[in-house]
């Protein structure tokens, strides 16, 4: 199935410590980046829950997103003693040095650094939580790929509609340009016997080469051709799906180069208001392939 390299995934879970968010977002990227953002007591998986991610996806700048809230029963308290002691002794010197009145409030020595503490939020990383952590991340990437998943088979409609008209339009090219060789040969010989005016001739030979040497200007059989199996074989990679990205950036590059030559080849009125067209599904296509996976 072809996938799109934009979408979003998250899941949520809630254990005896923490409460747990992941988040996982991707956008458009020639490569896979992969950048996570965690809290500092989960730093140690960043490579496990990278490889995780790299082996889900191919493409796309992927951030992943991990918030987590230690719930009530973990938020456990420690007063610090010996601190809170430290504390009152260089207060009471300081109080004594000063001549300041006796008396202070408990209130101030718990505010001081060092002396009222939760608990170490690393000690409450255990394998469990760990591997609930793994599985939020395996959800948040379902979701992201499901959500990809819609996104390219929307993209996959829009580019074979688009490839469908580049195809309708090379075949009107492709039966014109003997008409439009024709109208040259003609217009060849008459401006011909015109600059000669009457009494002067010119060789069959000579006028048959030159309509031969303007025939291999005009013609653009070959452009056609090569046009034409880039469509086919873009229209046979769309249904394949996978990570098919870069092929058809290099097919559309192929099919515009193309067009554009077929353009300066010919001089033709209507040729030229159908490369045009052409050249608007080329750049439709070309935009929509960059968000391929």
């Amino acid at each position: 199935m072809l996938r799109s390299m934009t979408g979003f995934g998250s899941a949520r879970a809630e254990t005896d410590t923490c409460a747990l968010r992941v988040e996982v977002r991707s956008v458009n990227h020639r490569h896979l980046l992969v950048k996570l953002r965690l809290p500092g007591e989960f730093h140690h998986l960043e490579g496990d829950l990278e490889r995780k991610v790299r082996r889900r996806l191919d493409r796309g700048s992927v951030a992943v997103h991990v918030h987590s809230t230690p719930t009530a029963r973990a938020q456990q308290v420690h007063i610090d003693a010996d601190v809170a002691r430290g504390y009152q002794a260089e207060l009471e010197a300081l109080r004594s040095g000063l001549g300041l009145s006796e008396g202070f409030s408990p209130d101030a020595l718990l505010g001081l650094p060092g002396v009222l503490d939760g608990s170490d939020k690393d000690s409450l990383v255990t394998a469990a939580l760990e591997k609930v952590l793994h599985k939020l991340l395996g959800q948040a990437l379902d979701g992201l790929v499901k959500m990809r998943e819609t996104e390219g088979k929307a993209l996959q409609t829009d580019l074979e509609r688009n490839a469908e008209a580049m195809g309708k339009l090379v075949a009107r090219i492709d039966k014109r340009m003997p008409q439009v060789v024709r109208g040259h040969q003609k217009a060849l010989k008459k401006r011909v016997g015109e600059l000669l005016g009457r009494g002067s001739t010119v060789s069959e030979a000579d006028l048959a080469r030159e309509i031969a040497l303007l025939a291999d200007r005009l013609d653009v059989s070959e452009e056609v051709s090569r046009l034409g199996s880039h469509l086919d074989q873009f229209g046979r990679l769309l249904p394949k799906g996978g990570s098919i990205g870069r092929k058809l950036d290099f097919l559309v590059q192929e099919i515009f180069r193309e067009v554009n030559t077929i353009g300066s080849k010919c001089s033709d009125a209507k040729v030229a208001h159908w490369v045009v067209d052409a050249k608007t599904h080329v750049e439709r296509l070309r935009e929509q392939v960059q968000n391929i996976e």
